[in-house]
């Protein structure tokens, strides 16, 4: 699962790696959690840029008729074409969500986790696969949000959770933003695991459990 993150790189350097028309409006931030806004990357039909915008993390589905239950903030890639709360988004409606880290918790015994702060090696940000959708309340304007999806861990990452969050390749962006690419075949090859080879990662202080606290002290290695 992924149920937090890290995006620290700065909003021009966003800009750049993502290929944005513009700097998306953004300031660093240690530890994300469900159902705040995060920063969300699409690619609208036609349109010659890709855009950042900001979502809620924890998608409505679009025939939801109240803004209750569990914020669905992950989504398992096995079943995203079939289930019906992700089925048309995975379809029409898919985004990357950037991050430059995300926590997980080890189980040490019945009564402790260990948190662990997970990167790349190259120490440059990445992109979840994420779904997106446009939801109606009865009064107001819509309300945007998203998920992320997640796929069965790998070897790096098994001895902390048996899921990990679905990291796309840069090369694998335009795929999975074609808004023309309805077919699932070929948006399903690509959630796969991320190379294990390319990962990292450290313990880090419990501070990181209470979603209240947001520094850079939270990511600083217990090793």
């Amino acid at each position: 699962m992924c149920g937090r993150y890290t995006l620290r790189t700065l909003a021009a350097e966003l800009a750049e790696f993502f290929d944005l028309f513009r700097d998306p409006v953004w300031a660093p931030r240690y530890n994300i959690a469900p159902t705040p806004s995060v920063l969300v990357v699409r690619q609208a039909l036609h349109a010659p840029h890709r855009e950042a915008v900001s979502m809620r993390w924890g998608l409505v589905p679009r025939w939801s008729k109240l803004l209750t239950g569990p914020p669905l903030f992950n989504a398992r890639s096995e079943t995203v074409a079939e289930k019906p709360s992700f089925r048309t988004a995975f379809k029409r409606r898919r985004c990357l969500i950037p991050a430059d880290g995300f926590y997980e918790w080890q189980v040490i015994s019945p009564k402790q986790k260990q948190p662990h702060y997970i990167t790349l090696r190259s120490g440059r940000p990445f992109a979840f696969a994420g779904l997106w959708e446009s939801w109606q309340p009865p009064q107001g304007p819509p309300i945007e949000s998203c998920t992320i999806l997640t796929t069965s861990a790998n070897t790096f990452m098994q001895p902390l959770h048996d899921r990990m969050p679905v990291i796309l390749s840069p090369d694998e962006y335009p795929l999975w933003l074609d808004p023309e690419l309805t077919e699932p075949e070929p948006l399903l090859s690509v959630l796969d695991q991320y190379s294990t080879e390319e990962m990292s990662a450290h313990p880090v202080s419990t501070l990181v459990n209470s979603v209240q606290n947001d520094s850079p002290e939270l990511i600083v290695s217990l090793e």
